[in-house]
């Protein structure tokens, strides 16, 4: 029942007209989240008959406390809400939070409310997962980049909706988006929305910006705008449907109206076809939904490393499903913008849906080590993921600085074998090796402790993570050395030996065998890394993996170099 999975509600929102003062959902974004890390199993759920099947969350045993710190409009989310939001989760005792939130890129940690609000959740042992933001496929893009938290990038499935456009000639052309219109082939003529508007330049009529389009000239007609973003101005003037083009064909969105987004190239074929052809007509089906995308490849708008706040930091750390994901919705939301359709489920893509998937396999990992700390957590999940290709297609091209450590494998990550642990006080040494001290060390640690004259000469690369990253000067040698110690959290009397995947970097591990008497005891060792440096905005990755035979504890070494 409702009852038993939400067992929390608190809101750090302003009053807005026409919205409840309460934690109530208004956005859908919300409900969609949370259903996906520990939703109840239903049966026969679909948006319009689109992904029919049973739903369920990572955890459907899990139970769900709700913090509502957004609200549509000019308020947006506020640095005060958020910080409240995490001291009451801390307070009323969670034990995973995950948050959908995030900024375009990084930000120093003495002014990221989320940073500090899950530094105190970690020192609390409470995990923060995080979506990496929604900027990508641009170079340091990645919005969440502190160390304690865990940083999630966006992957595809393998089922894909598709639109097919079908021109006045009979050409078919493949488009992406969740229509669930018909239209029944008929075919309407076409116009550019550079040609239906009489009061902006075609620059912005070209994007049918809102307040461009004639009235009188697109209505019963099928308006072609150079991007996905402003089709509901098309849709209020009286347009039966839009065909769009955009460099980002990887995922579908739900419209409120018939809808195909077509790549550039297929884009400017309609464009081609429209104007050397009389009378110029098409018609948009209804999607079709296809089970053979390759997959898993990181989404095209998921944001990108490197660390721009600690270049020595790996981020994002792991990639979950984020595209097309079919999960509950408030019914106080539209599907779309100038939608007048109310779902129970519906279709959203972003790194806002990885992120609970992986604060689901966090939650499940949880049920069966409960006295785990946040930095074992994400060990597990991180050494245990499935290893993505880089050359499988362009939006993996920049490999690690793309996935991370690769796409997260539940069942694996229950079992590591080897964690790397990293407390409340390494966290410390890494800000005072970052030169944070007095009034920034302490907001955002939270207590009164200044640094050390140790921790002032901590390297943030030696921080105990389960990645190992440098930026070096392009093209020049260089040399560096990573201090790293695992804990055994798999069998006693075992051996685990150290093998380097990939020849693109000289790598040498001191010792190369680790011997555990017992379970919780810990081992160190060094990790060496020499070569030249790549060329400036390149990377070359390797890959140290520790085998006991039966596990394989993976840990990718990333060297850049940037201007």
């Amino acid at each position: 029942s409702l009852a038993s999975k939400l067992i929390g509600s608190r809101y750090y929102t302003p009053k807005m007209e026409g919205l409840p003062l309460s934690g109530r959902d208004n956005m859908g974004h919300g409900s969609h989240t949370a259903s996906i890390a520990a939703g109840n199993i239903v049966k026969d759920v679909s948006f319009y008959g689109f992904g029919n099947g049973t739903a369920r969350g990572g955890v459907p045993a899990a139970r769900i406390a709700v913090y509502k710190v957004c609200e549509p409009g000019p308020f947006g989310c506020s640095a005060d809400g958020l910080l409240s939001a995490f001291d009451d989760a801390i307070g009323d005792g969670v034990d995973i939070i995950t948050i959908s939130i995030g900024g375009d890129y990084g930000s120093p940690f003495e002014v990221d409310p989320i940073a500090i609000g899950a530094f105190h959740a970690m020192a609390n042992g409470i995990l923060t997962v995080n979506s990496a933001g929604n900027s990508g496929p641009e170079w340091s893009t990645v919005g969440s980049v502190a160390p304690w938290i865990l940083t999630v990038a966006a992957s595809n499935t393998n089922r894909g909706f598709f639109t097919k456009v079908v021109l006045g000639d009979g050409r078919p052309i493949v488009g992406r988006s969740v229509n669930s219109f018909d239209l029944n082939g008929t075919k309407y003529p076409l116009v550019y929305g550079s040609s239906a508007s009489t009061s902006c330049s075609a620059a912005s009529a070209e994007f049918c910006t809102p307040g461009c389009l004639d009235r009188k000239l697109v209505k019963g007609k099928i308006v072609l705008c150079d991007s996905p973003t402003n089709t509901a101005e098309a849709q209020y003037k009286g347009a039966v449907a839009s065909i769009t083009g955009s460099s980002k064909v990887d995922y579908a969105s739900i419209f409120s109206f018939p809808v195909s987004v077509l790549s550039k190239d297929d884009y400017n074929t309609v464009l081609s076809y429209m104007n050397f052809t009389k009378n110029a007509k098409a018609t948009v089906l209804k999607s079709d939904t296809i089970f053979k995308q390759t997959a898993p490849i990181v989404a095209s708008y998921s944001s990108r490393g490197p660390n721009e706040i600690v270049p020595d930091i790996l981020k994002p750390d792991i990639t979950a499903p984020g595209s097309e994901i079919l999960a509950a919705y408030s019914l106080d939301a539209p599907p779309s913008d100038l939608d007048t359709r109310h779902v129970k489920y519906s279709v959203l893509t972003g790194t806002s849906m990885a992120c609970p998937h992986v604060a689901g396999v966090a939650a499940y990992i949880k049920t069966f080590h409960p006295h785990w700390s946040p930095s074992m957590i994400t060990s597990a999940m991180m050494t245990t993921a499935w290893s993505m290709n880089a050359s499988i297609s362009p939006y993996n091209e920049m490999a690690e600085f793309s996935y991370g450590a690769g796409h997260v494998d539940p069942i694996t990550a229950i079992h590591p074998g080897l964690v790397y642990e990293a407390n409340k006080f390494d966290h410390i040494a890494f800000l005072c090796g970052l030169k944070y001290t007095g009034k920034k060390l302490r907001l955002i640690s939270g207590d009164s402790r200044s640094c050390t004259k140790k921790q002032t000469k901590s390297l943030p690369r030696n921080l105990n993570y389960p990645s190992m990253t440098a930026k070096v000067s392009a093209t020049k040698p260089f040399i560096v050395t990573f201090y790293r110690t695992v804990t055994n959290v798999g069998m006693s009397n075992t051996t685990f030996k150290a093998k380097v995947v990939g020849d693109k970097l000289k790598v040498k591990v001191v010792p190369n065998v680790l011997y555990f008497m017992s379970v919780y005891e810990k081992k160190s060792f060094t990790v060496t890394v020499s070569g030249n440096g790549p060329e400036a905005d390149k990377l070359v990755s390797t890959h140290l993996i520790w085998s006991d035979g039966v596990h394989s504890v993976r840990s990718p070494i990333v060297v850049y170099a940037a201007n």
